[in-house]
Order: structure tokens, then sequence, then C-alpha cells
């Protein structure tokens, strides 16, 4: 059973909270349909993430067992037959599929969409520097349009602001990854082929660009006199001193400790940026809420 969680990367599920980040900006996070069918789409994405683990595992499984690391997966070690993996793997489909047909039709398009770019990520997109990183943010912005009108789920449309900031934040996210895949590169561990197109020079570029881009997109955000009168609050601009403290940690955790590895390892293991992001979380529902 331990070996069947790990193959379904259950600890990746993290990511999938963007599809409640409608409700939450939309201050309807307490109403229950809403809520039922955000929980819907949750559970649509975890089926669907652990469908592209188990694909990605199935497909690169002769490449996995002469890895140092990834010889101890599931697949690769043998410990879950290949039998048994491609079985879970078209269950873990259908379930996702089903879900989203609960949710809606909406939902089930961006499911489709999700499945399909991860699909030709796997089988090549992850290969060519930028379209890479692309093919992740899209991701991310997938799951936060499924809680919008377009998935049928919250019946609202976050601000083109939000959109922005979840795009970019995401973007920041996978081009930190990067760096510590060109560290690991020169030290002379195999990693990613697309890793050939980038730099530390050209990486490190990206990050600060983005940090920029995404403090000014929020602050933007925050004193737009639409969003201040929506939250009947013109001090919620005064949150941007977690989301710049959250940035400033990231950045220092990815530069000083060289540490930026996978997005969600950093956020469960590093207590720093749990509380910044509780901080955030606690500041903006007492100011919009």
């Amino acid at each position: 059973m331990k070996d069947f969680f790990k193959m379904m990367r259950p600890h990746q599920y993290i990511k999938n909270l963007l599809v409640f980040f409608p409700i939450f900006f939309a201050k309807k996070i307490t109403d229950v349909s809403l809520l039922q069918s955000a929980v819907l789409a949750f559970v649509s994405f975890c089926f669907a993430a652990s469908t592209i683990y188990i694909f990605n595992d199935i497909r690169d499984i002769e490449k996995d067992k002469a890895h140092p690391k990834k010889r101890l997966r599931p697949i690769a070690s043998g410990k879950i037959s290949l039998k048994t993996a491609i079985v879970t793997d078209i269950i873990f489909l259908i379930f996702s599929l089903a879900a989203a047909i609960f949710t809606g039709k909406n939902m089930l398009m961006i499911i489709a969409a999700y499945l399909l770019i991860n699909l030709f990520y796997s089988l090549g997109m992850k290969n060519v520097a930028l379209l890479d990183i692309f093919a992740v943010s899209t991701g991310f912005l997938l799951r936060l349009l499924s809680g919008t009108e377009y998935g049928a789920v919250a019946g609202v449309l976050p601000s083109h602001w939000i959109i922005i900031m979840t795009f970019l934040l995401s973007l920041f996210l996978a081009v930190a990854k990067r760096r510590d895949d060109l560290i690991l590169a020169e030290s002379g561990l195999d990693v990613r082929k697309s890793i050939s197109g980038y730099s530390l020079e050209f990486i490190n570029g990206i990050m600060s660009i983005m940090s920029a881009v995404i403090i000014v997109s929020y602050l933007l955000y925050t004193l737009d006199p639409a969003v201040q009168t929506y939250y009947g609050s013109k001090n919620i601009y005064a949150t941007t001193f977690f989301v710049l403290l959250g940035l400033l940690r990231y950045m220092q955790i990815t530069f000083v400790e060289k540490k930026s590895g996978s997005p969600t390892d950093i956020v469960y293991k590093d207590r720093f940026l749990q509380v910044t992001l509780i901080l955030w979380i606690v500041s903006f529902i007492l100011f919009a809420y």
C-alpha cells in the first residue's frame, strides 16, 4: 500500500488547491453548493495528476532503472508490476473524467486540455527549453480556471490580475526548479534534456523579472478601486508585505541555499515559508472578509 501511494504522488495534490482560489477571492468560500463543486474539481485534478505521474513512470521505466534515485520508484523497482500500473492508470483516468463530468461539461474540457498538454509534455515537450516551463505553468492556470465560470464551478470570474499572477508565479517556480536541475547537471548528474537551453545567468534574469512583475501585479490588484469597493477595504494592499516576504524567502532558498528543487517539497519543509503563507491568508481574510 505504501508503494501504491508513492506511485500516486499524493504530496503533489497541494497544487490542486488552486481550484478553491476563485471562490476564496470572491468571498464565497462558505457557499456549500459552490464548495461541493470545487471539491469535485479538486478530486478530478488529483486523479488526473496521478494519471500523468503513473504514465510517465511506465513510459520511462527502463530509463528510471538506470537512475541512482529513480530506480527506487515503485514501478522501476518492480514493487508494483507493469500490468498493475497500467490498470491503475486507466482507472484513475476514468475517475478523473467522471468527477469532471459531474462538475460540468466545461470542467470536462479543462481536464481534457490538462491531460492533453501533459501528454505532449511527457512525449517530448519537456525536452524543449521554454516550452517545458510554459506547459507546466499552463497546468496551474487550468487549475485556477476550473474554479471559475469557465469550469462551471464557482460561477465567478477572478480578476485578470489573479490570472496573470497565477501564471507568472507558476513560471517563477518552474524556472527556479530548472535552476536546480542546471546545478545538478553541472555536478555531472543526468537531468532533463531541456536544460541545455538554459544558463544560470538566463534563469537568474528570468526570476528577477518575474518576481518584480508579480509584486507590481499584486499591488495593482489590491489598489484597484473596483477591488477595494468589492472587499469594502482600502487597506488590503497591506497584505503585499507577506507576498513580498514569501517571494524573497523563495529566492533566498534558490540563490543562497541552492535548494530550489520541487516547489511542493519546499512548501512542506520550510517553516518560514509556511508561516508566511498562513499570515498572508489570515491578513487577507481580516481585510476582505
